[in-house]
């Protein structure tokens, strides 16, 4: 993986939830809390999600082979959408189980130090890995709000991990909440609406990663910012006077495709296209590096052709050709 601050936060993520769903499993034990048990299968769950998206990075690194000549990039994409699933399966749903039992059969909480050390312990941890996320998005995200930075980050880790990490604490907050009521009244049932709230949040978390992550899944172009810096590398002036039409296509976090009509001048030779075929293809690499695969289609401009607007029987996506 290439963003060495994504794998540094899933890294701290993945020490900092492992340790907390120790200490909230032995929490559970000694004091019988519904928001501990759901909130320790989080923390387990968290860990086995930092898990993926490294196994996801390790893959994502394999050469491109005959059958898959693009390469693998978008295994990243591919964990980090099974991220979701997980968070909303083991997480959320179990979550709304063990809050529904809970209200259903509430009992006193024994041992009551046990749960609230182990919380304040939890949200000094998660703390520390989210400042851990927070830090490493911050060189990526320049002057993107953070919600834009999540709908429109390429690389997933970032983004899941500051989900994730997001979700622990305001859970961890909502367990404390469900405990502390609990205690205060002597009734057990805040417990499990306190349990209760932390699978809804749950599950809220993963359906935003679910459908980011699906969005990048079927492919996304490049940002608007990468496609100005094509645009502007692949004009010449001399031999490449416009691009006709152009499509982009991550083939992973940090690989793009970059397809181009682009209109030359009538009366040059084959040889002098091809050589402004190859600058421009240059001039692109050099504006963004990740431009990893480039075709460029040389053509005449005609101005009736280009008033007829683009043709979507030649383009993905457009209307079939073939009849039923």
């Amino acid at each position: 993986m290439s963003a060495s601050g994504g794998t540094k936060a899933i890294m701290a993520a993945l020490g900092a939830n492992l340790a907390i769903a120790v200490s909230k499993f032995v929490a559970f034990l000694f004091s019988g809390s519904s928001s501990m048990l759901a909130e320790s299968v989080h923390s387990l769950a968290d860990s086995g999600n930092q898990a993926l998206l490294l196994v996801g990075g390790k893959k994502a690194q394999r050469a491109a082979t005959p059958q898959h000549p693009f390469g693998y990039g978008r295994e990243r994409f591919i964990y980090a959408f099974l991220v979701s699933i997980v968070l909303f399966s083991v997480g959320g749903m179990f979550a709304l189980y063990e809050g529904y039992e809970k209200i259903k059969d509430p009992h006193e909480l024994e041992h009551w130090y046990w749960p609230v050390g182990v919380l304040v312990f939890a949200i000094i941890a998660e703390g520390f890995s989210f400042r851990t996320a927070i830090k490493e998005s911050n060189t990526l995200r320049g002057k993107q709000s953070w919600t834009e930075f999540i709908r429109r980050a390429k690389a997933p880790e970032l983004p899941v991990v500051l989900l994730e990490d997001f979700g622990a604490l305001i859970g961890l907050v909502l367990a404390l909440g469900g405990v502390g009521l609990a205690l205060l009244t002597g009734n057990g049932v805040w417990d499990g609406i306190g349990t209760l709230c932390i699978g809804v949040l749950l599950i809220l978390i993963a359906l935003v990663l679910a459908a980011e992550t699906k969005s990048l899944l079927l492919g996304e172009s490049a940002g608007a910012e990468d496609v100005r810096k094509i645009e502007a590398a692949t004009v010449d002036g001399d031999t490449v006077t416009r691009i006709i039409h152009m499509r982009t296509l991550h083939l992973g976090p940090e690989e793009l495709l970059v397809a181009a009509k682009i209109a030359v001048r009538h009366d040059e030779t084959a040889a002098e296209v091809a050589a402004a075929i190859d600058a421009a293809e240059a001039r692109i690499r050099a504006a963004v590096p990740i431009a990893r695969v480039i075709y460029l289609e040389p053509d005449i401009y005609s101005e009736t052709e280009a008033a007829k607007g683009p043709d979507r029987e030649a383009t993905p996506g457009g209307p079939s050709t073939s009849h039923h």
